[in-house]
Parts: structure tokens; sequence; C-alpha cells
């Protein structure tokens, strides 16, 4: 698809503004606006966050088909 939104920084486009804004905020800026309220981490981006909530939380979706191995993040259970 089309992608107007230019970066001036790198040859990163967009199809949206809000895309090219939140490119800017996470890859340029260094502006994290995502906060845990538990321990005060910090992160650019929401997905990040709701990651960070499950050391917390304790809540670990990923489960094995093989064992009862769980895990909180899914590259972890790959690992295993």
């Amino acid at each position: 698809g089309e992608k107007p939104y230019k970066c001036d920084q790198c040859d990163y486009s967009a199809a949206q503004k809000g895309q090219l804004d939140k490119h800017v905020m996470t890859k340029h800026t260094g502006e994290k606006p995502y906060m845990c309220g538990e321990c005060g981490y910090r992160t650019a981006a929401r997905y990040a966050l709701s990651r960070h909530m499950r050391t917390h939380t304790g809540e670990k979706p990923y489960k094995c088909d093989i064992c009862d191995y769980s895990a909180a993040q899914k590259g972890n259970l790959d690992e295993h």
C-alpha cells in the first residue's frame, strides 16, 4: 500500500500519520510514555508494558503441549 508519511531522520515510511509519530517517538526521541504503576518501569511500546506486567501478576499464558511448563513470554516457551 501507499505510505505517504516519511520519517525525516531515516528511510521509514508509514501509511498513517499516527504510525509515523509512534515511530519517531520510539526510534528517535527516546520518549517512553508507558509506565508501570507497580515499579516505575518505562517503555516506548504498549505491548512491552503489557509483557512487563506479567512479572507482577505471575501470568504465564504460554503452555507447553508436552509437560506442565508455562512461560510469560512466547520466546521462553519456544526455547523450552
